[in-house]
């Protein structure tokens, strides 16, 4: 598949069909379903996470297992749900075993993940665990900056990014799951300080 059929395709359904095609790396082979992301094309807030997992293979929909409850929880926390927003992951198949992305996985998925910010356009992008911060930056460690919001240069514009851990890593650990939803519940705040832009933001910025 060339990065021009991607660049071509004008909207999430164009770009799930490409992604069911894919056969760029090996994990398409073992695959039960596709999951390319799930939620809504015009949401204001995008959140990427790793891979998916069992579930989420057999479902073809990210964070639907025991991490993707916690999500929901933290969503509705907020005040926001699935439907609201835009979920997905830098990989849209599953690796074996759930084991981590290998970097010639990541480099196949990252035309689509590309794609996808561009079709959606979300004012803010969320990442959910280091490896979709490393994705974007490959030296930052997430222990370092989670809870900060950074800018940089993202397809002619500037983007808003905002590091979390994931909530797999909180799921049984009290003290990150504590940290998670504090960290969370800056989202409003900050979707409302990008809309202002009376001031830019203070947090730590990452180049």
């Amino acid at each position: 598949m060339k990065n021009e059929e991607i660049d071509r395709a004008e909207s999430l359904s164009n770009l799930n069909d490409l992604i069911a095609a894919c056969t760029q790396c090996s994990l398409y082979k073992d695959k039960t379903n596709d999951v390319p992301g799930t939620g809504n094309e015009k949401a204001e807030v995008m959140f990427i996470g790793e891979a998916p997992g069992r579930e989420e293979d057999l479902k073809g929909e990210p964070f639907v297992g025991a991490a993707g409850k916690f999500l929901n929880e933290m969503l509705e926390s907020i005040e926001l749900s699935r439907d609201k927003v835009y979920i997905a992951n830098v990989l849209k198949h599953r690796p074996p075993n759930n084991r981590d992305p290998e970097p010639d996985e990541i480099e196949a998925c990252w035309p689509f993940l590309v794609k996808q910010i561009d079709i959606i356009k979300p004012i803010l992008v969320v990442f959910l665990g280091r490896h979709a911060l490393n994705r974007f930056f490959p030296t930052a460690k997430i222990s370092e900056v989670h809870g900060q919001a950074f800018r940089r240069e993202w397809q002619g514009n500037k983007q808003v990014f905002l590091a979390l851990y994931h909530p797999a890593a909180a799921l049984y650990n009290g003290s990150m799951r504590e940290t998670l939803k504090e960290d969370f519940a800056k989202i409003p705040k900050l979707i409302n300080k990008i809309k202002s832009e009376e001031r830019p933001i203070q947090n730590k910025l990452i180049n």
